[in-house]
């Protein structure tokens, strides 16, 4: 790493946190949070103003998270406390049914609108209340976090509670890889034998049956023993999410010192990014087919912003854990690319839909799948990994 390279980490770190501090939690703050029922509104438009009040359950707990993680990882500020907490409790009052299976979205007062069969909003749920407990020392979070974790779990293993996805068994590379996530952040303020195990478990499962050395990708979707659906929607490759997962693997390693996961890691990113890196017009685009063939879904060659900002961490853990200069050669032009099309010049916050040549589609600041998670979460985690590497 050259002087230079020194001297733009040092300045990308400090903008990551003025990012942090002066566009994206003061956007959500000031428009998002429900100062009356409690909790986040997600919905709003380029210069914040409430589109629809709908609340997105996933992201009461991911902003409860978020909030959080920049209290105990930037600076502990009382209004981020006081945000983590609304959500927490939101959640609580209003998002979780008889069943202890929660919805997916709610109406501003916590009615419920709409419940799915996934369990993303439980797993968000329970990172919020870990990273509190983590950020106040209120161990009764804590144990809240694991309950939900083990309730999880339950869900997931217990036939007839939630209902399939479809008529033909198979795997998920969805919930396999936000487990590892869940647990890691859990076992910050957990101690149980459980997450370690679910760690573990998942990271085989998707060595075993989701990377496919044939196709050099990973698969979100398999048979049950890991084989190629070969169907337009079993042929997908979403570059992002083998992204994300990466950086999960590569924090499993360093976190329970297993050499081979970081292996396995650095060949989920490489392989990864060779299929999303747009060579064109820059960027991580949204989906590839393994066999080369026209991919279905209406947004394949559109950019979003949460494959962009999990490039940026995965390339900065990469180099971190390998002083390989190719992989900051790739963080810098992740992230020269996001900041150029996805910082928007006259509002705060980011943009969340580029066309393929990174025009925007859309300047919404977000909606139910949009929100304050994927960018404050990246501005944390690579502010904290260039400290890391600087060191």
């Amino acid at each position: 790493m050259t002087n230079d390279q020194i001297k733009l980490l040092q300045h990308h770190a400090q903008w990551y946190r003025s990012q942090l501090t002066d566009s994206i939690m003061p956007f959500w703050l000031e428009h998002g949070l429900d100062r009356v029922h409690g909790g986040v509104y997600t919905c709003l438009d380029r210069d914040g103003s409430l589109m629809d009040t709908t609340k997105s359950v996933w992201f009461q707990g991911r902003f409860g998270y978020t909030a959080a993680l920049a209290y105990n990882h930037v600076e502990p500020r009382p209004e981020w406390l006081a945000a983590s907490k609304s959500c927490i409790d939101f959640i609580e009052a209003h998002c979780i049914d008889t069943d202890g299976h929660m919805y997916f979205s709610v109406t501003e007062d916590g009615q419920p609108l709409r419940k799915r069969r996934y369990v993303f909003s439980e797993c968000f749920a329970a990172i919020a209340m870990a990273e509190y407990s983590k950020a106040t020392g209120d161990k009764v979070y804590a144990d809240k976090a694991l309950a939900m974790f083990k309730h999880v779990q339950y869900m997931l293993s217990t036939p007839g509670f939630l209902e399939p996805k479809g008529y033909l068994p198979g795997r998920g590379h969805s919930i396999t890889m936000i487990l590892i996530n869940v647990a890691l952040v859990l076992r910050q303020v957990c101690s149980d034998p459980v997450l370690d195990a679910q760690i573990r478990d998942s990271i085989h499962d998707i060595k075993a049956y989701h990377m496919h050395p044939e196709f050099k990708c990973v698969l979100e979707s398999v048979t049950p023993d890991g084989g190629l659906i070969d169907t337009c929607e079993g042929r997908v490759i979403n570059p992002g999410h083998g992204i994300e997962t990466s950086w999960f693997v590569m924090q499993a390693a360093e976190q329970l010192g297993e050499q081979d996961w970081k292996d396995t890691a650095l060949t989920i990113f490489d392989w990864q990014f060779e299929w999303g890196w747009d060579e064109e017009f820059g960027g991580v685009i949204n989906f590839r087919d393994c066999r080369g063939l026209p991919c279905q879904d209406y947004a394949q060659d559109m950019k979003f912003w949460w494959p962009q900002c999990e490039t940026i961490i995965a390339a900065l853990y990469a180099y971190k854990q390998t002083r390989d200069q190719k992989y900051l050669d790739i963080y810098f032009k992740a992230h020269d690319w996001a900041v150029e099309h996805l910082v928007d010049p006259e509002y705060p916050e980011w943009y969340g839909y580029l066309h393929r040549d990174g025009s925007v589609a859309q300047p919404a600041k977000g909606n139910l799948f949009k929100g304050p998670f994927h960018i404050p979460r990246m501005l944390v985690v690579a502010g904290d990994l260039i400290a890391d590497i600087l060191k």
